[in-house]
């Protein structure tokens, strides 16, 4: 549904044609924003429901009150490989986290590796390298996330986050308390949890426009088609 609004709105309402390499780029580009977008708000919603439910509190609690020689920082690399995320579809996890008062350099070591092993990428590996190279990069990855993490971490860049990430991690603690005090359904934390993600789409709606492929497809298109 997504590629035919695409192919409606660039070859039909804006008379590009499909042969040329202007617009199979604009095409792309407008796919691939509203596809993710839309996984942004969804994944976002799922985040908004576990937060609601998960007792994040308590795991920040244990994080800040337990040393665990660095094994956070592992885990949360390991979780990153293996969820199935790409790096847009990773930022509400992340926020997720922050909302929830997790460290940040433990935040950090999972959206560092999140993106970066992938399943796609270790069948591609094995199928084309075997299983020592597979181990290596899959290794390696989360290494890298583990080290960025820590090092991140001991930066203290708390202060540095967004004002309305800070908004949104101060809202959601009064709101979390709020809902256990009262014993609020399901159904009454629904809409507020809806609205929280779509905060968090505008938020990083401008980014995302930014930074996506668009003249990268048209180097694509111009150099394969």
């Amino acid at each position: 549904m997504i590629q035919k609004f695409a192919d409606w709105l660039v070859y039909g309402i804006f008379g590009l044609s499909a042969e040329s390499h202007l617009g199979v780029a604009v095409n792309f580009f407008f796919y691939d924003t509203i596809k993710i977008l839309i996984l942004l708000f969804f994944v976002s919603v799922l985040m908004g429901i576990i937060n609601a439910y998960f007792p994040i509190e308590r795991l920040r609690k244990y994080l800040a009150t337990h040393k665990m020689y660095g094994l956070q920082y592992l885990l949360a690399s390991i979780f990153g490989a293996i969820t199935p995320f790409c790096s847009c579809s990773s930022i509400p996890l992340f926020i997720g986290f922050v909302k929830g008062g997790i460290p940040l350099g433990v935040t950090f070591a999972f959206l560092i590796t999140s993106p970066l092993v992938n399943e796609v990428a270790v069948a591609m590996f094995l199928g084309s390298f075997g299983w020592r190279v597979t181990l290596i990069y899959v290794v390696s990855g989360i290494l890298l996330g583990v080290v960025g993490g820590f090092v991140l971490g001991k930066m203290h860049l708390a202060p540095y986050l967004s004002d309305w990430v800070k908004q949104i991690q101060a809202d959601s603690s009064a709101q979390s308390l709020e809902w256990e005090k009262d014993h609020t359904a399901f159904i009454k934390r629904l809409p507020v949890i809806i609205r929280d993600a779509w905060k968090i789409v505008r938020g990083v709606l401008v980014y995302i426009l930014i930074g996506n492929r668009c003249f990268y497809a048209w180097i694509c298109a111009r150099r394969f088609l």
